[in-house]
């Protein structure tokens, strides 16, 4: 009798009251059947750019726009092979109902891409998986044409697809057509196709090269493969940064952009040769048809000379990091290599030593074969030109 009492007092409460189990909360149940189901059919409709069909898995109305809106892009882009594929959770259900996935996204620019790139992207899952509250986490990579709304401006060999106003892409795509006449000049080929994509923020060219702040915050542009894999037929864009692109001038734009354009179409971000012949022929070629006097072209390495005195070696690949200090003058020295080389062999000798050397040819090798130059004698010679540059000499 006595336990039966202590228990009823327990049951009781200290205050009397009957004693209420709390109900469990409610966390998200993590269904990865579920979501693989709504990625298919996201992709499906995707695929065939249909943007009401695509609102329709957004569990919000910024979310059910963004959706519509890449549904949009596939279509004006022209992308193709575009897949959605679950990989795994990125985090437990929340109290809202929700959870975090990595979910691998393909695509490719039909007819001008090779082969598709992918990317691990954030999404967020809702409503049991059955809709999508979120793409791309802060932090993550989001291709541009996954982050929001895009211009697109196409020709049969030039596509820009910007997320800035369209008066900035209509920009982009009349330099993108002259950087590509001004490489089949040298290049001596009238094939090749361009990609040029802009995204709206700094912020965003980071997460679309998949790259951590500030590593791009002071460059005008950069030519890399769309998903960060170097292996060969990886498709390759120039990726402009809004914020410096937009404050340069025309002229030092369309440098930017025919330099850029070089390293596209002969795909140097996936080849191995010395940093001074890939950065220094695409300067060679970018500055060729500029206008722009020697004195304000090779300033900043005439500077470097005045100073520090003539170089004793050819630029090293360590010295065009991004945030490396005299970077304007690393690129100028390494055009002056490709100057002094035009000027001992001839533009054909030179443009032959580029691409025998973005084989994956020995530069001991192939520089002699091809321009009839030592790797002393390419030195020395250089070393004569940059002492006779405006404001070194005399």
């Amino acid at each position: 009798m006595a336990a039966l009492l202590v228990l009823s007092g327990v049951l009781a409460g200290c205050g009397g009251h009957p004693y209420v189990a709390p109900r469990p909360t409610a966390v998200a149940s993590v269904d990865p059947g579920q979501a693989t189901t709504t990625l298919e059919s996201l992709q499906a409709v995707v695929r065939r750019g249909d943007a009401a069909a695509a609102r329709r898995f957004g569990a919000d109305g910024a979310t059910a726009d963004l959706l519509a809106a890449i549904a949009r892009n596939v279509r004006a882009i022209g992308l193709g092979d575009v897949g959605f594929t679950y990989l795994t959770e990125n985090g437990s259900g929340s109290l809202r109902g929700s959870w975090g996935a990595t979910v691998q996204v393909s695509w490719k620019v039909d007819g001008f891409d090779h082969q598709p790139a992918s990317t691990e992207v954030s999404f967020t899952f809702a409503d049991g998986g059955k809709r999508i509250s979120r793409v791309g986490g802060r932090q993550n990579a989001i291709p541009v044409w996954l982050s929001g709304p895009v211009t697109v401006r196409r020709t049969p060999q030039t596509l820009v697809i910007s997320a800035a106003p369209p008066a900035v892409a209509d920009r982009l795509a009349t330099e993108a057509r002259t950087a590509l006449a001004r490489d089949a000049q040298v290049l001596g080929r009238d094939h090749d196709k361009l990609v040029v994509e802009a995204p709206a923020t700094v912020e965003a060219l980071h997460r679309a090269l998949d790259a951590q702040p500030p590593t791009y915050s002071g460059i005008a542009a950069v030519t890399a493969p769309v998903d960060g894999n170097r292996t060969p037929g990886t498709p390759v864009h120039v990726f402009v940064n809004p914020v410096v692109f937009r404050s340069m001038d025309r002229t030092a734009a369309q440098v930017v952009m025919t330099h850029e354009s070089v390293h596209a179409v002969t795909d140097a971000p996936l080849r191995s040769a010395p940093l001074w012949l890939i950065e220094g022929f695409a300067d060679y070629v970018a500055l060729g048809e500029a206008h722009v006097p020697l004195a304000k072209e090779a300033a900043q390495v005439a500077q470097q000379v005045r100073r520090h005195g003539v170089p004793a070696h050819l630029p090293a690949d360590s010295s065009f990091g991004t945030e490396e200090r005299g970077l304007e003058s690393t690129y100028e020295a390494a055009w002056r290599v490709n100057v002094t080389i035009a000027q001992h062999a001839g533009q054909p000798a030179l443009v032959r030593f580029y691409r025998d050397m973005l084989r994956g040819g020995s530069l001991a090798r192939v520089l002699p074969a091809d321009t009839g130059l030592t790797v002393a004698g390419l030195t020395a010679d250089w070393r004569g030109d940059l002492a006779s540059l405006p404001h070194v000499a005399g």
